[in-house]
Formats: C-alpha cells, structure tokens, sequence
C-alpha cells in the first residue's frame, strides 16, 4: 500500500484537507472524499467529459488528474455553481431548453460552458465547438444543449448574467 499524504483542495470555494496515495485520480477523491456526485466516469481517459471540473477556470478532465497534482488549485464542480439557491444562468438555461435526456454528461457540458462564457463572452461558433468538443452525449440531445448555451450567451451579450 502506497503512503497516504495530506492534500488541501481548494473545491467550491471552501478548503478541503485529504488524506490520500499520492496517485490516487481527482475524480475518485471529488467523489468518494467530498461526495461531489456530478463529477462521473465515463470513459476513464479524458475523452468523453463526464468527469470535467474547472481548475483554474479551465475545464480539466479529473479523470487524468491525480490528487497530488491539484493540491492548493481552485476547483469548481457543478455544486460549486450558483448559490442561495438559485441556479448559475448557465443551469437554468439547460433546464428551460431540455438540454438532458439521462443527464449522465450535463455537468461536463455545463461548466465547460461556464469556462467558455468567462473567456469568450462573444459567442463565436468555432469557439463554442472547440469549447464543448471534449463532451459526449450519448442520448444525442446536442441540438437542444447548443440552443441552451446560445441562449445563455446572447443573454449575457445584452446585459443579462
């Protein structure tokens, strides 16, 4: 058995200290450690983006990610989004355009457009494929997620967040 070490995550904004193998994936530890159920596996080797959290404001596959190679970085999982109860724009605007059928990849294809919107608030579409190319849904519900994220986007083009 390898040696456990001590990790701080800095997840949701709140400080998280971990006991865990150096080697052991984010993905397990966001799970099983912290209960943050949103981060999923799906493929297991970064391809198909149900495990994507935001580390640095940058969607990162957790799955690749070992807890030794995130401590002290700022995490962001779909819990992390909104709060005093009401949705991050982006979350409500899946939920008004029906943008999940099994909802297995909503949270990947959600903060990967939170990070896009933070860097590209000017929807480009080439910007917008690149940014949700890293996620896969397996129902096809791809139509109604564009029309959800361009929403989001021209919303916040003419002023609204």
């Amino acid at each position: 058995m390898a040696n456990r070490e001590r990790f701080a995550l800095h997840v949701n904004g709140q400080i998280h200290v971990v006991e865990a193998e150096p080697t052991r994936r984010l993905l397990d530890v966001l799970r099983a450690d912290l209960g943050l159920t949103s981060v999923r596996e799906g493929c297991g080797i970064g391809v198909c983006g149900a495990c994507t959290v935001l580390m640095g404001g940058r969607p990162v596959s957790s799955c690749l990610l070992l807890v030794s190679q995130v401590h002290h970085q700022e995490i962001v999982t779909v819990e992390g989004l909104g709060g005093n109860g009401v949705l991050h724009p982006v979350q409500q605007a899946f939920i008004e355009h029906f943008a999940f059928q099994c909802a297995y990849c909503t949270p990947g294809f959600i903060l990967s457009t939170v990070a896009m919107l933070e860097k590209e608030p000017d929807l480009d579409e080439q910007v917008l494929g690149e940014y949700l190319s890293g996620n896969l849904c397996r129902c096809g519900s791809y139509l109604h997620i564009l029309k959800a994220v361009r929403t989001v986007a021209r919303g916040r083009q003419h002023g609204f967040s």
